[in-house]
């Protein structure tokens, strides 16, 4: 006699069971991968006034160098996401920190500009492809009531990436010179892209909306937590209802009727955060070398930013997961945007500056990455990592617009407080965009898909 078969929705098993080894190493490998991301996304800025230097360049064309990664990450990330969509978060992933590590690896070795910014195109395309699929990843393994305290905790791995390449440029470049900041930078990934294979299990709910995967769910599932029996069941998870048109791809979900609002405030939100964010990142070393720090000195005041990043991001997760995640957003911009003025107006007083540049991280940091941990709430299984993709893939672009506009600003003549007055406009921009957005989407109503 067949038993009776069980269904058992696959979030609401990882929402009601304690957090587990097997997410806890999944946390830790996703952390893993974006402080990869997140060195090899701002090791250019910390070589810039090395690199100028040696190959006797002037400030701006290094803009082209630095947009050309931003461009790459915008391009992997609105390709990955339809990809990851359809063939698992795992794959991509893998292929990513590959493709990501190798091409650091070989830049580290350029010798003309041209060079160099083809491949950090080439970086550019791992680097944007990672990101967006490991906040699916993780966001699918925590359950809702950690879920963004657990995203945030792993973007911390992007402020530890850029801690550990301030700290890393500060003693390599004096001793090894640029270059070696990126054969570290290649090096890491590489063996992090073996451990991803051999130790990261797919998401299960992207297995639970595919036919025929029974099996390795139940193994899944089985790993966080042992003590249930997860014989003849059949696992579901969320999915959108179809329109009158059939199944629609994930691309054709996020802009239709019921998103396509929310998910275009998304991007302009996204969009004006990393236009922040990239300018501060990738020409601080250098405005701090032309307002008259040494090198060193500016590489570790720069690390003082990424560091009140890693606080920001818990605060900011902790806040979302027990009070409205919405307006937690909001007033982290708000915060940026008073913050980036005081910034520039402290560089006279470097104890205060370095008191500013942390508390500017712990905000601006926290209100980039909760963007991400809030998309991805915002969408369906099926569709979420495209969603998170092609809001970060916008966003590069105002990463490649902040990267021009500050060496157009140095071009200009602009001093340190002045750039980093401007930066408040798309920090109050980014704030009223997401107030619009106001509370989750609901365009869709959501059915359980049975396998």
């Amino acid at each position: 006699m067949t038993q009776a078969s069980r269904t058992i929705d696959v979030q609401s098993f990882i929402d009601t069971a304690r957090f587990s080894s097997c997410q806890w190493l999944v946390l830790a490998l996703c952390f893993l991968v974006v402080a990869a991301d997140g060195y090899d996304t701002a090791a250019i800025g910390f070589i810039a006034p090395s690199l100028a230097h040696e190959w006797g360049i002037a400030r701006s064309e290094l803009g082209v160098v630095m947009s050309a990664a931003l461009a790459g990450l915008s391009l992997g990330a609105i390709f990955a996401g339809p990809v990851a969509d359809r063939i698992g978060r795992k794959t991509v992933l893998v292929a990513a920190v590959t493709c990501f590590g190798a091409w650091t690896l070989v830049a580290a070795h350029a010798q003309t500009i041209m060079a160099l910014t083809v491949l950090r195109f080439l970086t550019g395309l791992g680097l944007g492809a990672a990101m967006p699929t490991t906040i699916t990843m993780m966001s699918e393994y925590a359950p809702a009531r950690l879920r963004s305290l657990t995203v945030n905790a792993m973007y911390c791995g992007f402020s530890a990436g850029l801690v550990a390449g301030g700290a890393a440029s500060a003693w390599l470049i004096p001793h090894f010179g640029w270059p070696s900041v990126l054969t570290a930078g290649g090096i890491a990934p590489l063996g992090l892209a073996v451990l991803l294979l051999a130790l990261l299990p797919e998401s299960a709910q992207f297995l639970a909306v595919r036919a025929g995967a029974g099996e390795r769910i139940a193994a899944i599932l089985k790993r966080i937590d042992p003590r249930q029996s997860l014989e003849h069941c059949t696992f579901v998870a969320p999915v959108a209802v179809a329109g009158k048109h059939g199944k629609a791809s994930a691309l054709a979900l996020i802009l239709s009727a019921g998103y396509r609002r929310r998910t275009f405030l998304l991007w302009l939100a996204c969009f004006m955060s990393l236009v922040i964010y990239y300018l501060m990142t990738n020409w601080m070393p250098t405005l701090f070398r032309e307002a008259g720090f040494s090198v060193e000195r500016g590489a570790l005041l720069a690390s003082l930013f990424s560091l009140g990043g890693l606080l920001g991001n818990l605060a900011a997760g902790w806040m979302m997961d027990r009070f409205n995640a919405n307006r937690t957003i909001v007033v982290a911009y708000m915060l940026a945007a008073a913050l980036v003025v005081m910034v520039g107006r402290s560089i006279d007083h470097p104890q205060f500056l370095g008191l500013s540049l942390f508390l500017c991280g712990t905000v601006v940091t926290s209100a980039a990455t909760s963007m991400s941990t809030y998309a991805a709430s915002l969408y369906p299984t099926e569709a979420r990592t495209t969603g998170v993709a092609w809001m970060q893939g916008i966003g590069r672009i105002g990463g490649m617009a902040g990267a021009f506009i500050g060496a157009g600003l140095l071009g200009l003549g602009w001093g340190f407080a002045d750039v980093f007055g401007l930066l408040a406009v798309p920090a109050m921009v980014a704030a009223c965009a997401v107030f619009v957005i106001a509370k989750p989407c609901q365009g869709y109503p959501v059915a359980r898909a049975a396998e």
